[in-house]
């Protein structure tokens, strides 16, 4: 969602070539021709959580091809390659970071991980322990980008020079759509099928309102509760459209829920990265943050309850940081090019 924002303007002025897997692969292929590459992701246990076993398992044949230049590694160096980028752009992507450090090619970081690693954060000291060991391994497979664009819904003061924060970046479609207020309730989590728990789910059914869930891996109605599919457009429109969301603590949903007003209820994953996000919506007066375990039909009608404040605070804070990640990406790779 993040590529999609600038991609438009970017692909006015530059050559480009795209490499995605995953989900970025299938969100970019349609608009843009893009190179498969292979993705790294977090593992969950049966109770939804994120599981280092897992994720070790999963992902220790990839970062043995990190480390050694296996054939993956060597694959997408060969594609930079041929191509011979002046600057290499990447969200997040080992490969990519990696290929482009090996080729001496300087590179952009562009997510909104990197605010852990190189911004400063209040934080209690548990959460200090743990931003430091996350923001070890993502330095470690991330390595050290030149520059830094971080996308955030909230400002976050830099630690070192070559980083610019920017506000939420919307993807054209967003920008598109024209707000309303319904009546439904939008539900949107990330790995759904383990965080749609029956707890959560005997919650939104002891609602009085209509409730419209994404990404719960289901479909049908039951009672008040209609399982949706996946569409990028219908998502929109019915975010554009609902009275509140309800959802994991993703910063590109935030951002396009406070670009619409809605009010927020954050039941953050098992990170530290959505830890905060959703402390920060309830601090900034968003709306709330709740854990899983904690969820019931009172919770969201005390967001329900605040709606008019929370709608407030969103849109009077709400703005498109799509044109400043784009002049940001520019000028730094103006000045990156001009030292090579």
């Amino acid at each position: 969602m993040r590529a999609l924002a600038v991609l438009p303007e970017l692909a006015k002025r530059h050559e480009m070539l795209i490499l995605a897997g995953g989900s970025a692969y299938e969100a970019l292929h349609a608009e843009y021709p893009v190179t498969r590459i292979p993705t790294l992701t977090y593992a969950l246990n049966r109770k939804g959580r994120r599981s280092a076993y897992r994720t070790i398992q999963r992902g220790l044949p990839a970062v043995m091809d990190l480390a050694a230049n296996g054939p993956v590694s060597d694959m997408v160096a060969d594609t930079i390659r041929d191509f011979a980028p002046e600057v290499v752009i990447s969200d997040s992507e080992a490969w990519t970071h990696h290929a482009a450090a090996r080729l001496g090619i300087p590179r952009i970081s562009y997510d909104h991980f990197a605010v852990l690693a190189y911004c400063h954060w209040p934080m209690s000291w548990r959460q200090r322990l743990a931003c430091r060991l996350e923001a070890a391994a993502y330095k470690k497979l991330m390595g050290r980008p030149e520059r830094m664009v971080i996308v955030s819904f909230y400002d976050a003061p830099p630690r070192r020079h070559g980083v610019c924060v920017v506000g939420p970046v919307l993807r054209p479609l967003v920008r598109r759509a024209s707000p309303s207020r319904g009546e439904h309730l939008l539900v949107y989590f990330s790995n759904g099928e383990k965080h749609f728990t029956p707890r959560v789910e005997s919650a939104l059914a002891e609602l009085d309102m209509p409730v419209w869930v994404y990404g719960a891996g289901r479909d049908g109605r039951c009672g008040n509760i209609e399982f949706r599919p996946p569409s990028n457009t219908q998502f929109v429109a019915d975010l554009a459209s609902c009275r509140a969301v309800f959802a994991t603590a993703g910063n590109q949903l935030i951002s396009e829920a406070m670009h619409f007003g809605k009010p927020l209820l954050a039941m953050p994953e098992d990170s530290l990265e959505q830890q905060l996000n959703a402390a920060m919506v309830q601090r900034l007066g968003y709306g709330l943050r709740v854990r899983r375990d904690r969820i019931s039909a009172a919770t969201v009608r005390d967001l329900l309850s605040g709606e008019d404040r929370y709608s407030a605070n969103l849109l009077a804070a709400a703005r498109d940081g799509a044109a400043e990640a784009v002049k940001a990406i520019e000028r730094f790779a103006e000045e990156l090019a001009c030292q090579r």
